[in-house]
């Protein structure tokens, strides 16, 4: 019985592949499996997989004959898995000694649907600690009641899928699953519907997740077409919780966390190309024309001059007919 399985895709990170690979050794056990998917890569990460594998115990690489990005390579490992319990890692990333073995005692000990955990953001040489935005810890929690306030930070603004260890009734509840094919945001239209579908949660004080923040190839760091699949991201966020019976509860947090992601991004435009800046505006403008128009004014009367100011003037801006739908 495999306790533990651990999906880690990689994609041309032979660079850092290599101290992942030495932290998931420092997390095995017996009765954990890693499942190392290699998203087509172009440089020497292969080499490094098969080099790893040979030495770290319960490692299983399953090879894309293409490039899918993170959604489809983490769904391809979920569809290998076969733990009791199961955690995800990325590429270049890493895991203090005995992590997984800590909040595997956490999980079962509360006997949660999941938990979710801390990290350390590293940037360079800079080390920042970032917390779950929820105060109780070490306790049983409802996944929905986490959702809200509208105007804070809360546990649907802590995404990463790495910061938490999920049992498999989830996976079978059809609630683990990413949007195949999304490049970036993959996680925010999966936290939403972890909380509101999930029976129970946690939240434990552990500080075992490395996280390698301004990596040159990361998405995050590049501005590319690739960027605006936040927009099909948080789509999917405003028409599922539109389907939840406490729609119009919830409604005002989607609504105002899509406009202060499309601020953000407007607010860096120029690390865009130029072609994709524009469809970042038009596609913006349009994604705002789709929300509940109430929601929306709420939400915009909310924020502070600046980003209001900035999300107004794209309201204004025309909209083609094929973009719009």
């Amino acid at each position: 019985m495999v306790k533990l399985s651990v999906i880690v895709p990689f994609f041309n990170v032979q660079t850092f592949a290599p101290d992942t690979l030495r932290s998931l050794s420092a997390n095995s056990r017996d009765d954990f499996e890693f499942i190392l998917v290699d998203d087509c890569s172009t440089d020497g990460t292969p080499g490094v997989l098969e080099r790893a594998a040979d030495r770290l115990p319960g490692a299983r690489i399953v090879r894309h004959e293409r490039n899918g990005g993170l959604a489809t390579a983490r769904n391809t490992g979920l569809d290998e898995a076969r733990g009791e319990y199961l955690a995800f890692l990325d590429g270049d990333d890493w895991l203090a000694p005995g992590h997984y073995p800590q909040l595997l005692s956490v999980i079962e000990e509360l006997g949660v649907d999941f938990v979710r955990t801390d990290h350390v953001q590293c940037t360079g040489r800079t080390r920042t600690i970032h917390r779950v935005p929820t105060g109780r810890r070490g306790v049983v929690l409802r996944p929905r009641e986490a959702i809200l306030p509208a105007d804070r930070s809360t546990s649907v603004d802590y995404p990463y899928a790495w910061a938490g260890i999920y049992h498999r009734r989830l996976l079978d509840r059809g609630l683990l699953h990413f949007r195949h094919g999304l490049r970036t945001a993959e996680d925010r239209p999966w936290i939403w519907r972890l909380h509101r579908e999930a029976e129970s949660f946690a939240v434990a004080g552990l500080l075992g997740v490395f996280y390698r923040r301004g990596v040159a190839s990361s998405l995050t760091q590049i501005g590319d077409v690739r960027q605006l699949d936040f927009i099909r991201a948080f789509d999917q966020v405003i028409e599922e919780t539109s389907r939840d019976p406490d729609a119009d509860a919830l409604l005002p947090k989607a609504v105002r966390t899509y406009c202060a992601i499309i601020s953000h991004h407007l607010g860096s435009i120029e690390r865009f190309e130029p072609a994709v800046a524009r469809a970042l505006r038009t596609m913006s403008a349009a994604a705002m024309k789709r929300m509940p128009q109430d929601l929306l004014k709420d939400a915009l009367n909310s924020m502070d001059d600046d980003r209001a100011g900035r999300l107004r003037r794209l309201r204004r801006r025309p909209v083609p007919a094929e973009v719009a739908a």
